[in-house]
């Protein structure tokens, strides 16, 4: 048996991963004047809001670019200035600022949030309309920068900002600090933390350093937020508070299921609603996009294993008319199931968009960019990527991509788990709960710990759900029993089985009472 972790162990294992972090808490952020442009920015707005100008806000349909918008919207809410806000539709408007969405708006001033580094011909736009452009935004630089009065990007080469890693909702608040200071003004620049947290982590940013600082503080402000949003969420799911995995598995996909759906400016307007009840009436409506969401997702996940050739490196699937704001989420579904890169397209007319998700080590928009002559478009990151291509050229992408693929090494593809070490269930109690819920938030760069449990017998399994494709396991050493819970289990075990799992731990709270239990990653058989 391996050498068993003590819980002082876990907490030095723990603690080294933010050995090196420069900020361990919000008043070590670094100067809002270390990102390039931002004071040339501040300057304009500054001059757009004294001048009356006309100033329009363009933002994104997921949770990053609507928390974005509000961020931002707010600020102008609170020293009174009327602004415009355009969060473009997945569906009718497309990805970011465009021509047609210049063309609506009548202002003077563009501020971009979560978009815009790859604007180039909507900057032209702008230049020809006597539009003043500011771009905020953290995705990946392009070689042609568009022609903008001001950018505000941490991953541009000059930019003196020590993380290029975070979020657009954080780059706009950020111009929110710089403005405060610009037009010297007393300023609450915490009152938007709360919702910044959801971006962060939402966006799959690294969590250490800024990233976890400010996740770590506007956890504890959701907590104790009078913002009608979280109340609201509270009453409809019947929650006391907010632990750190909400954020991931209830208030981001809150946020995302109207874009995916329907329309973001929904969950703009349900996170800026004071009223009580009318936040209830569009949580509701945001819920019940939520559920659909759910079920077409389910459905073109069927849909798409149908089609695929398991047996290659990168799995791909098209349908004619597949709901375009699912795709993402169906791409993530056949990368975890297959343990392999997914690329899933929807095929609208004689053009196709489509969403791809990684595994393990392998940058999948380097090998996208590699056969990228097929695409009309594309861009990302290392593990997630859109594009979009003509119907006519799927087959010679696919082959092509396959074919690029083909001599990726076994190890690329394993997600490497966090596993610290072995431990006995005797230390799993309060006390380590305790210690695990200090280090969070867990994600990107600070994944939950993994640990293995080693000769423990079976005392007794049932199987859960209404098609029983869970089992929980009570398991027994020495004297001590603790539920174990593996869901969509691939290997059915029986009372008296001695058994060896990876696992994680977390905090089980029903009906009152709160109880530690174990959530099985893998059966081990040696």
């Amino acid at each position: 048996m391996s050498k068993l972790l003590q819980k002082s162990d876990i907490a030095s294992l723990l603690k080294e991963r933010f050995k090196d972090d420069s900020c361990q808490n919000i008043s070590q952020i670094p100067s809002p004047s270390m990102l390039k442009d931002i004071d040339k920015a501040a300057k304009r707005v500054s001059k757009a809001i004294t001048a009356g100008e006309k100033i329009a806000i363009v933002g994104d349909y997921d949770a990053d670019g609507v928390i974005s918008s509000v961020i931002l919207s707010e600020f102008f809410d609170d020293i009174g200035k009327e602004i415009q806000i355009k969060i473009p539709n997945r569906f009718s408007d497309g990805y970011g600022l465009s021509e047609d969405i210049i063309n609506s708006l009548d202002v003077d001033l563009i501020i971009t949030v979560d978009n815009g580094i790859s604007a180039v011909k909507a900057s032209k736009v702008c230049k020809e309309k006597g539009i003043d452009l500011i771009i905020t935004d953290h995705h990946t630089v392009p070689d042609t920068l568009p022609d903008a009065y001001a950018i505000v990007n941490p991953k541009q080469d000059d930019c003196l900002f020590p993380f290029s890693e975070i979020c657009g909702a954080q780059v706009a608040w950020y111009l929110v600090a710089a403005l405060k200071d610009e037009l010297n003004i007393k300023y609450n620049l915490t009152k938007s933390l709360d919702i910044l947290s959801i971006a962060i982590v939402a966006d799959m940013m690294p969590l250490v350093d800024i990233n976890r600082a400010m996740v770590k503080k506007g956890l504890k402000l959701i907590n104790n937020s009078n913002r009608t949003f979280f109340k609201t969420v509270k009453l409809l799911y019947n929650k006391q508070s907010f632990k750190s995995e909400d954020i991931s598995f209830l208030l981001a996909p809150l946020i995302n299921s109207s874009g995916r759906i329907e329309d973001a400016t929904l969950s703009y307007s349900l996170i800026k609603e004071q009223n009580e009840q009318q936040s209830i009436t569009k949580l509701e409506y945001i819920m019940s996009l939520n559920n659909d969401r759910k079920v077409i997702e389910s459905d073109l996940f069927l849909e798409s294993i149908k089609m695929i050739n398991s047996s290659k490196n990168i799995i791909i699937a098209w349908g004619e008319d597949w709901h375009e704001g699912v795709i993402g989420i169906v791409a993530a579904r056949l990368s975890r199931k297959y343990k392999k890169p997914s690329i899933v397209f929807s095929i609208t007319g004689d053009k196709a968009k489509g969403s791809a998700r990684s595994v393990g080590s392998i940058d999948i928009l380097e090998f996208i960019a590699q056969n990228s002559k097929h695409l009309l478009g594309f861009g990302g990151h290392k593990g997630a990527a859109g594009m979009s291509i003509l119907k006519s050229n799927l087959e010679e992408f696919k082959k092509d991509m396959e074919i690029s693929m083909v001599d990726i090494a076994k190890q690329d593809f394993i997600e490497k788990k966090n596993l610290l070490g072995s431990i006995d269930i005797s230390i799993i109690d309060f006390e380590l709960l305790d210690i695990l819920e200090y280090y969070e938030p867990y994600g990107e760069k600070n994944p939950k710990p993994h640990f293995l449990v080693e000769d423990v017998v079976v005392q007794n399994q049932k199987l859960l759900g209404a098609t029983q494709i869970h089992q929980k396991i009570v398991v027994q050493s020495g004297s001590n029993t603790i539920d174990t819970i593996d869901f969509n289990f691939e290997t059915q075990v029986y009372r008296g089985d001695k058994i060896k799992f990876s696992c994680t731990v977390s905090k089980n709270e029903f009906r009152g009472s709160v109880s530690a239990q174990l959530i099985v990653d893998e059966l081990i058989f040696d």
